[in-house]
Parts: C-alpha cells; sequence; structure tokens
C-alpha cells in the first residue's frame, strides 16, 4: 500500500519552472519529484529555525542571555592586537 498523496498547486515565476525541468532532466527524474524533494528541504529547514527560536527564547524566559555592551566589546576587540574571549551567558 502506498503514502497516500495530496495534489497542490502552486503558479511559480517561468524562470524558476525552467530550472525546475532543467534539474529534472539532468537528474532523470520527474519534476514532481524534484518539487517534493525541494519541498521537503524547505520544511525540513523551517521547522528548524521554528525549534531554534523557541530554544532561545526559552533562553530569554530563563535569563540564559549575554548582556549586549559585552558582545560589542568583544566583537570591537577582534581586530585589534588583543582580542577579547567570547561572552558566555
Amino acid at each position: 500500500m502506498g503514502v497516500e498523496t495530496k495534489v497542490l498547486t502552486a503558479h511559480v515565476p517561468l524562470g524558476l519552472a525552467e530550472k525546475v525541468e532543467e534539474m529534472a532532466a539532468r537528474l532523470e527524474r520527474s519534476r514532481g519529484w524534484v518539487m517534493k524533494q525541494a519541498l521537503a528541504a524547505w520544511v525540513d529547514q523551517e521547522e528548524e529555525r521554528h525549534r531554534m527560536t523557541l530554544e532561545a527564547l526559552a533562553d530569554v524566559d530563563a535569563g540564559r542571555v549575554i548582556d549586549h555592551h559585552a558582545v560589542q566589546a568583544w566583537a570591537d576587540s577582534l581586530g585589534t592586537d588583543k582580542p577579547l574571549s567570547p561572552p558566555h551567558a
């Protein structure tokens, strides 16, 4: 038994559609396969970005932050003869 599917339709710029077609031909795959790969990669990336955002917000709520002035001083020191150690929370 196969995986259930749903058809999604999107209007894309002609240049992007042509690149998808070229890639499909080069990989000897269908356009649909290329689109599924691209969409899956994008969804994974956005899920990871969301997870990292929630993690960062939890750090802020817990007070695990670094003072802006400490970060600025560290950044300013990077081009000098005596760079500071990176600040820690």
